[in-house]
């Protein structure tokens, strides 16, 4: 195959890479994606979609700019005995060279303040999750209810990845990614979320929520999340905090209302003491022997 061959393959190679990085930009993260992912959450897909459309109003600039530049190079290329012009300035190309950038940056900056405000809104949530960071594990607790549980990497990733285990890390699924006691969220609800660390700082960040936040001790952040279609997301604490900082997955797994009624429910008994079951039941029937007097009163 000729040089001028295997440029001409390089260039036709560019565009069509770029063409395809964005087409699998509604999917998780592939080999070779040059692109952002759409994501699981609302947050996410608000910034996929402000990220596009910066992306393309910059390609047009980018065109118009280059375009204009190649043109005049091209056109007013020196020639013998040109005599070049002499001129100062123009008013009118420095005024539109000053307005029309401001105007864009403008326009830019509305959606992109919107996106902001929004990301910051935890209000108007249907449940709180207290995320507490530790080395080398997290602890999620369901504010306001007994449950609540730490979610570490999962004990064959753990003994695997120890040296002189062998244990051949290519034969455990999900190796380093999975965890014991997954976050369970249910879909279509706006879930806040308090973050703050028991130790040092940690940061509780999974790629497809569209966000990433520091857990620090003694003080509490906060974010949110709503997340419209079931399914498992992965993540990773983001921020280094000691000798195995590698090994503290996140895994969130994202039921439909149904499933996860039902999931909470049972995770509600099993944190529940059996004494306060018992002592629930002979106040409710210590309740309905009382109402029963009155209501034969009534007839």
């Amino acid at each position: 195959m000729t040089a001028t061959r295997l440029r001409l393959l390089r260039l036709i190679a560019v565009p069509v890479a770029l063409v395809g990085s964005l087409a699998v930009s509604a999917d998780p993260p592939v080999r070779w994606q040059l692109n952002m992912t759409e994501g699981a959450s609302q947050a996410s897909q608000s910034a996929h979609d402000l990220h596009m459309m910066t992306f393309l109003l910059c390609c047009a600039i980018g065109v118009i700019v280059y375009g204009m530049m190649f043109f005049s190079v091209w056109k007013f290329r020196k020639s013998k005995g040109a005599v070049p012009a002499k001129w100062s300035h123009n008013n009118m190309a420095e005024a539109v060279l000053t307005v029309v950038p401001a105007l864009i940056l403008m326009a830019m900056a509305w959606p992109a303040t919107k996106v902001m405000l929004a990301a910051a809104d935890t209000a108007n949530s249907a449940m709180t999750i207290k995320i507490t960071g530790y080395q080398w594990k997290w602890r999620y607790e369901y504010v306001g209810t007994p449950v609540s549980f730490f979610s570490s990497l999962k004990r064959d990733s753990a003994e695997a990845r120890r040296l002189g285990s062998g244990i051949d890390p290519y034969a455990i699924d999900n190796y380093l990614l999975d965890v014991d006691h997954p976050l369970v969220l249910p879909a279509d609800t706006k879930v806040r979320f308090v973050l703050t660390a028991e130790d040092v700082i940690h940061s509780w960040w999974v790629p497809e929520l569209g966000w990433k936040q520091d857990a620090i001790p003694g003080i509490i952040n906060d974010n949110w999340t709503r997340v419209s279609k079931p399914g498992i997301y992965r993540g990773q604490c983001a921020e280094l905090c000691g000798k195995d900082h590698g090994f503290m997955p996140i895994v969130v797994e994202v039921k439909s209302q149904a499933e996860y009624a039902q999931w909470f429910a049972d995770q509600q008994a099993a944190a529940t003491p059996p004494a306060a079951v018992a002592a629930a039941a002979v106040a409710a029937a210590e309740t309905t022997d009382l109402a029963a007097p009155a209501a034969s009163q009534l007839n």
